[in-house]
């Protein structure tokens, strides 16, 4: 009931899944920080008021629950936060208790980059940068996004690549994928 949708159930059937990935676990890592520096605070203070003062513990421990539920939150919204990139558009489905699913045709791509800093090089992620003719659209930007150059390549094949060897190559995967006994995609 509060589970939110599988993002693959938001694909009409003539859609063939390309890619189904969640950001890059280090889109939590400022909100680690964050809780864990909020934590140490509410305790030392805790420890430094004198016992007379209890209200003012009872309110600092309160304190360091809220911020406990906070990051437990901020997590959960990670954890079902999907993009899943098909044969003709971008899905993503965001939100815990509100889902909220941001769409964006591949046709309307006209222009694909993607940018890894530092950081981003040694932890494995980068920023994804999608333009479409003179538009903003709703996923024009993906941040923390793992293993940017394969996702790089295969948005390219798919907007720029040549159609007929594509059709070929997911007919060629279906094939093996049923020869396995697994159920075929799309």
């Amino acid at each position: 009931m509060f589970a939110p949708r599988d993002p693959d159930e938001y694909l009409l059937d003539t859609e063939r899944r390309v890619i189904r990935i969640r950001r890059h676990w280090a889109v939590l890592l400022w909100d680690t920080f964050e809780a864990a520096a909020l934590l140490a605070i509410c305790v030392l203070v805790s420890y430094l008021l004198p016992p007379a003062l209890y209200i003012g513990q009872n309110i600092l421990w309160y304190v360091a629950l809220l911020v406990v539920l906070r990051f437990a939150y901020v997590v959960m919204e990670w954890w079902v936060e999907r993009l899943v990139v098909t044969d003709k558009r971008f899905v993503m489905t965001t939100g815990v208790f509100t889902t909220k699913v941001l769409m964006m045709p591949i046709s309307k791509v006209t222009d694909l980059s993607y940018v890894r800093t530092a950081t981003g090089r040694m932890m494995g992620y980068g920023t994804m940068v999608v333009e479409s003719a003179g538009q903003i659209q709703a996923l024009n930007k993906i941040d923390f996004l793992p293993r940017p150059e394969e996702f790089y390549d295969t948005i390219s094949e798919l907007v720029f690549g040549d159609k007929q060897k594509q059709a070929e190559r997911f007919s060629m995967i279906k094939a093996q994928r049923a020869a396995r006994g697994k159920k075929p995609v799309g």
